[in-house]
């Protein structure tokens, strides 16, 4: 009869078919001696995982870091042999090599939910999706990545591998590379131990683990699709590891534009290379033209072409204006394929790769043709706002502050703090006000996801845009005013209305104006350069998508944080502050 011996019980029991696993194991495992018995403490900190091939130190090494951090140490096989009573070589020889995986993913799930440790696994034991997964949760990971001849070198005497009994170490060895390699490259941490010295190696480890930052991670959780914003330095270099757990084929259609190409597509590329994963490009021009029925016609007829199954995932590597284009391609192509936003401009990571809105421009506005296209991930790299004039990064940083102008008054309060170090490029402050404006986006975006609300929901997040929207229409979406800008211009309006309405106090006007003066953000229509007719802007704000009834629609405000949309704004309020403004008639 099969059975596993639980905590507690010395009964044998019948295989569980309907387990989440399938069918419990014919390995005899003893739970309750794997791992040290101290419970897990809340503070106690995260367990590491040593992954890598036979031979790359994974136990010598795991005692250094053991006890150099006052950790227990644990070797995963020994826990296996323990708990069923027998060498792995005897329970591959008796239950072969996939019962002896379900076995290891108990055990070293087992573990994972004990106290903290530093744990050396098996070779195979990270090529399980489960394992992984459960690494992911609950621990540091570090590949200990070592060349072919080192690893031969150190095997050749060991005759209790199993996987060594039948063929040369260096034919094994250079095989299980192939497979395995792109997998173990999904770890936390990557160290390269090119030499024999065990101590050497372990102070690189340390040094890794010292400065290891990851991701700070954003979850949106929808209805119909949930996905993360993992936010922080060098994500797009380590687009393969991040990836490769939500892609559903490894093979991805990036689309970049030009500028961008130069500046982070081979860094991209040499991250999915990593995992094995294949990328095919495509490249538009740069700037708002390419938002067009030419380009999504191209584009697509570009993925087509290529034979993209559904399971081929769209890359966005760019602005906004690429990830619009890719999203709507991903949206229609096959009636929908999966997409990725990879935002390379400060804007981008905090306003159109969150949320799911893709679309084009037409000769009568902007994003007037587009889909609702949920992206299964968000990789918003931090590194990649350092190739960014600051004009760029004002451009983004009118979202942030929107963010907290419309419904998040600490948000803005920590901007009137913090923005300035954020315009000057200081890394942390960048990845954390990214974290904010995204995580208060998806608040708004979990809560009405198709903008279907009658009054404030999603609709809430275009404080500004009505009036920043038709300057850009007026200057032809040219790149002379972007779309940040525009933004940054029609928050100070949409107060001036609030104001003239008796919405709004007219000392909230007065603050958000001199935080805007203070960063040297645009904030006036004369900061354009341009002259415009109040009328005219008016008769764009009349083609707008958001109108209802033909009535002009807005979002305003009672105050710092306090928005809500107001369908019925009379046009000659519009028009006067528009003039106080500056604008002719």
């Amino acid at each position: 009869m099969l059975y596993v011996r639980l905590p507690g019980m010395s009964r044998q029991i019948p295989p569980d078919r309907s387990h989440p696993e399938g069918p419990l194991l014919s390995i005899p495992l003893d739970l309750a001696a794997v791992g040290p018995s101290a419970p897990r403490q809340a503070d106690g900190g995260q367990t590491i995982v040593m992954v890598g091939l036979m031979g790359a130190g994974k136990t010598t090494i795991g005692r250094i870091l053991a006890a150099r951090l006052g950790l227990p140490f644990v070797d995963s096989d020994e826990e296996i042999e323990r708990a069923a009573g027998c060498s792995i070589a005897d329970l591959f020889q008796k239950y072969g090599e996939p019962e002896f995986r379900r076995g290891e993913r108990l055990v070293i799930r087992r573990l994972l939910s004990g106290p903290p440790v530093v744990l050396a696994t098996g070779g195979g034991a990270f090529m399980d999706p489960r394992t992984r997964a459960s690494v992911r949760a609950h621990a540091v990971s570090i590949w200990l990545r070592c060349p072919l001849p080192l690893l031969v070198q150190r095997v050749a005497e060991r005759t209790h591998r199993p996987l060594l009994n039948n063929t040369s170490p260096h034919a094994v060895l250079a095989d299980l590379m192939r497979i395995r390699h792109p997998v173990y490259a999904e770890a936390d941490i990557i160290v390269d131990c090119g030499d024999d010295n065990v101590e050497h190696s372990a102070d690189h480890v340390l040094q890794a683990l010292k400065h290891n930052q990851q991701p700070l991670r954003v979850p949106v959780r929808l209805d119909r699709a949930s996905y993360e914003v993992l936010i922080g330095p060098d994500v797009i270099r380590r687009a393969g590891a991040l990836l490769a757990p939500v892609l559903p084929q490894k093979r991805v259609m990036i689309l970049t534009d030009e500028t961008v190409s130069a500046l982070h597509l081979p860094r991209l590329l040499e991250g999915l290379e990593e995992c094995a994963i294949r990328a095919e490009v495509i490249t538009i021009p740069p700037g708002e033209g390419s938002k067009s029925m030419a380009q999504y016609e191209r584009v697509t007829n570009a993925l087509l072409e290529a034979h993209v199954e559904r399971g081929t995932t769209v890359v966005a590597l760019g602005g906004g204006v690429v990830g619009d284009l890719a999203g709507f391609c991903a949206a229609t192509t096959l009636r929908g394929l999966p997409f990725v936003q990879v935002p390379t401009t400060l804007l981008s990571q905090v306003d159109s790769s969150v949320g799911g809105k893709t679309g084009i421009n037409t000769p009568f506005g902007k994003n007037l043709v587009g889909a609702f296209h949920q992206p299964i991930a968000v990789l918003a790299d931090t590194s990649a706002l350092a190739t960014l004039p600051v004009r760029e990064l004002r451009a983004g940083y009118a979202e942030i502050v929107k963010s907290g102008l419309l419904g998040d008054a600490t948000l803005f309060e920590w901007c009137e703090r913090h923005g300035a170090a954020v315009l000057e490029g200081e890394p942390a402050m960048q990845a954390e006000a990214i974290r904010m404006a995204c995580a208060f986006k998806a608040r708004v975006v979990i809560a009405d996801e198709r903008e279907e609300r009658k009054v404030d929901g999603r609709a809430l997040l275009n404080l500004g845009h009505t009036f920043g929207h038709a300057l850009e229409a007026e200057m032809g979406y040219n790149g002379s005013l972007l779309h940040g800008e525009a933004v940054s211009i029609g928050l100070r309006l949409a107060f001036m209305l609030s104001v003239k309405l008796g919405y709004c106090p007219a000392e909230d006007l007065e603050r958000v104006t001199r935080h805007l003066e203070r960063l040297s953000m645009p904030l006036r229509i004369s900061d354009t350069g341009r002259s415009f007719s109040a009328s005219q802007l008016v008769r764009n704000m009349q083609r707008d998508k958001k109108m209802r009834d033909g009535r002009l629609s807005f979002v305003l405000v009672r105050g710092i944080g306090r928005a809500f949309t107001c369908r019925d704004v009379p046009s000659e309020a519009v028009m006067d502050v528009l003039r106080a403004d500056g604008c002719t008639p």
